[in-house]
C-alpha cells in the first residue's frame, strides 16, 4: 500500500538589500563626482550605472521579490529601471544610436521623467520611515536630488538646482555605503555592529 505526501520546502535567500545598497552607492559616488566638477563627461559614469545602478539593484529587486518584500522588490527594482534609462538616455545624447536621434534631444523630457521619480520617490520615503532611520535619510536625499535634477533640466535656478543634485548625490552615496555596511556586518555579527536607528512607528500599527 502506498501513500501520497506532500512536503513543503521552504527556500530561505539571504537579505539582498547590502548588494542593492552598495549598488546604489557606487554609481551615486561616480556620477557625483562628474556634477561636482571632479571629473568630466558620462562616458565612464555609463558602465556604473548600467552595471551597479541597474543589475546590482536589479538582483536586490528579483531576491527582495523571493522573500516578499514589497518595499524592497519596488525600491531596488524602480531605481534599477531608472538607471537603465539614465543610462540610455546618455547614450543617445553621445550619438551612439546615431546622430540623428541626438540632434533631436529634448533634456525637458528628462526632466518630466524626473519629476515622475520625485513622485515615485516621495511616497517610498514615507515607507522607509518605518523601516530605519538611515534608510529614511537615504530617500530624503534623493527626493533632494530629483528636485534638483528636474529643476536643473527645465532652466529653474540651474546654478542652486545643479549644487543641490550634486551634494544630494555625494550624500546618497555616503548614507548608501554606510547602509551596505551596516545590512553586511550587522548579519554577519548578529548583532547591532553599525546602528541605523530604529523606525519612526508613525504608521505602522
Amino acid at each position: 500500500m502506498s501513500t501520497n505526501q506532500t512536503q513543503d520546502v521552504k527556500v530561505v535567500n539571504a537579505d539582498p538589500s547590502a548588494l542593492g545598497l552598495f549598488g546604489l552607492a557606487m554609481v551615486t559616488l561616480v556620477a557625483s563626482s562628474q556634477k561636482l566638477g571632479i571629473t568630466d563627461g558620462t562616458a565612464f559614469i555609463i558602465p556604473w550605472a548600467i552595471f551597479l545602478g541597474g543589475f546590482a539593484q536589479l538582483f536586490a529587486c528579483i531576491n527582495d521579490s523571493k522573500r516578499q518584500n514589497v518595499f524592497g522588490t519596488v525600491a531596488f527594482g524602480g531605481y534599477a529601471f531608472f538607471w537603465f534609462g539614465v543610462a540610455t538616455s546618455w547614450l543617445i545624447q553621445a550619438g551612439v544610436f546615431g546622430q540623428e536621434l541626438a540632434s533631436k534631444v529634448d533634456t525637458r523630457q528628462l526632466g518630466v521623467a524626473f519629476v515622475g521619480y520625485l513622485i515615485f520617490s516621495v511616497f517610498m520615503t514615507i515607507g522607509a520611515m518605518e523601516t530605519n532611520k538611515v534608510l529614511f535619510m537615504i530617500f530624503f536625499f534623493i527626493d533632494l536630488l530629483f528636485i534638483g535634477l528636474a529643476a536643473t533640466s527645465f532652466g529653474i535656478m540651474p546654478e542652486v538646482s545643479h549644487k543641490l543634485a550634486a551634494y544630494s548625490e555625494l550624500i546618497i552615496a555616503l548614507l548608501s555605503f554606510y547602509a551596505s555596511a551596516a545590512a553586511v556586518l550587522n548579519a554577519h555579527f548578529g548583532r547591532i555592529f553599525l546602528p541605523t536607528g530604529k523606525a519612526f512607528g508613525i504608521f505602522k500599527k
